[in-house]
């Protein structure tokens, strides 16, 4: 589980990279992905920093675009 973690935090991770450093692109909706929720996704993130995946600063920035949406 630890490693599904953590590839999904450097999955996070680069995509604020790429957001930052690159025009937004017209990314296509996948066609049968589950929504996931909000609350769902910042106890993900709560797991992740607990673990020693992600650093304060890595949590406040997910946890800030996650609230933002």
């Amino acid at each position: 589980s630890n490693r599904v973690s953590r590839r999904q935090a450097e999955r996070w991770y680069g995509e604020e990279e790429q957001t930052g450093a690159q025009p937004q692109q017209a990314a296509p909706a996948p066609a049968a992905a589950p929504e996931i929720s909000m609350v769902d996704q910042l106890k993900q993130l709560a797991e992740l920093k607990q673990q020693g995946i992600l650093t304060e600063e890595e949590f406040a920035a997910q946890k800030a675009r996650i609230l933002s949406s």
